[in-house]
């Protein structure tokens, strides 16, 4: 073997230091900016729409909370999974110190998020549970199936003590697990609670808000005489509202979520309620979590972490106007709980595969 001249030896190894430091620097940069701050993204299906919003709003928050984090915040304009999916991948490189994932087609993020994990970047699910495959094993999320047996019980309560007639029932992305689980709990309340009603449905009603609404004009016209129209997202409830003031209906509304439309509609006395999954809060939990982990190597708990959800009506629909107008008034009100969580979050954890 050719040796090097001792002299050029010196001058390529200070070179090959050189390259090397300033690898190490690169690699430095990506987790942590000059300042030390970690990288870190919550990543949702659609940026426009208020559930969506909700979840980042609370997940900047707890980021700028805990400190030390820069916070991506990306997702489609409109629901649309493989564009999120690209999305995701892109804020992988932005963010690569963890990310919390939120999504409408768990089935298009098995293999990237499986990919994501396996390359060091921890990923909790939002909202939206993680398939088998996917890997990750930290789920924020609500118990759907209650709260849509939740708002089975308001409507009930404002019917006939022995109603008999039919509900109309709409979910705007069929197939999804959590919203699935939101019609089911509505379904199987009425069996046991108003075995007299019957059920329609759930037809796609779709979370795109034109689209929503021209799904529910054309429920409405084709059931007249339905005692009630139930939808399990985000657009359902003001599509409803907007119809039912519209026609004069005497027929009851509600959805869910918290868009401003929404809580009008409440404050009006349109809808009768709305259920708040509470996304602020889940958000917030969920990254928290995530920042502690990156800024202060805790552990993530892993499992179903089980987060509340909260009925809107009459008696409560100024506070919560009140507390929703500003993102101090959220934090104000919101913020505590969710901390009060995370320092408890053993109270807070089922099994993962419970989830539902």
């Amino acid at each position: 073997m050719k040796r090097i001249p001792s002299r050029r030896a010196a001058v390529l190894l200070a070179a090959c230091l050189a390259a090397c430091l300033a690898l190490a620097a690169c690699a430095s940069g990506s987790s942590s900016d000059s300042g030390g701050n970690k990288k870190l993204g919550i990543v949702v299906a659609n940026i426009s729409l208020n559930f969506a919003r909700e979840m980042a709003d609370g997940a900047q928050a707890a980021a700028d909370d805990v400190g030390g984090i820069d916070l991506t915040v990306a997702g489609p304009a409109t629901t649309d999974g493989p564009q999120e999916v690209q999305i995701f991948q892109n804020t992988l490189v932005k963010a690569p110190d963890g990310i919390v994932l939120e999504n409408l087609a768990p089935d298009l993020f098995v293999r990237t998020s499986a990919q994501a994990i396996d390359d060091g970047t921890p990923v909790i699910a939002l909202d939206t549970i993680g398939l088998p495959g996917s890997k990750i094993t930290t789920y924020v999320g609500n118990d759907n199936y209650d709260l849509g047996a939740t708002l089975a019980k308001e409507a009930i309560k404002r019917m006939d003590s022995d109603p008999s007639g039919v509900v109309v029932l709409g979910v705007p992305n069929p197939g999804v697990p959590v919203l699935d689980s939101r019609a089911q709990g509505i379904k199987d309340t009425f069996a046991d609670m108003a075995p007299k009603v019957t059920i329609k449905g759930p037809y796609e009603t779709f979370s795109d808000p034109g689209k929503s609404y021209n799904a529910w004009s054309s429920l409405v016209r084709s059931n007249k005489g339905a005692l009630a129209f139930l939808g399990v997202g985000d657009a359902d409830s003001y599509s409803l509202a907007r119809i039912k003031k519209q026609e004069g209906g005497d027929y009851l509304t509600a959805g869910f979520d918290l868009d401003d439309q929404t809580l009008q509609a409440v404050k009006d006395g349109i809808n009768f309620c709305t259920v708040s999954p509470e996304h602020y809060l889940k958000g917030y939990v969920a990254m928290e979590m995530l920042g502690e982990y990156a800024t202060q190597d805790k552990a993530i708990a892993e499992g179903w972490i089980r987060v509340p959800g909260l009925v809107v009506d009459s008696s409560n629909i100024d506070k919560i106007i009140e507390r929703q107008a500003s993102q101090e008034g959220r934090h104000e009100q919101i913020a505590p709980e969710a901390q009060d969580i995370v320092a408890n979050i053993g109270d807070y954890t089922e099994p993962y595969e419970d989830a539902r």
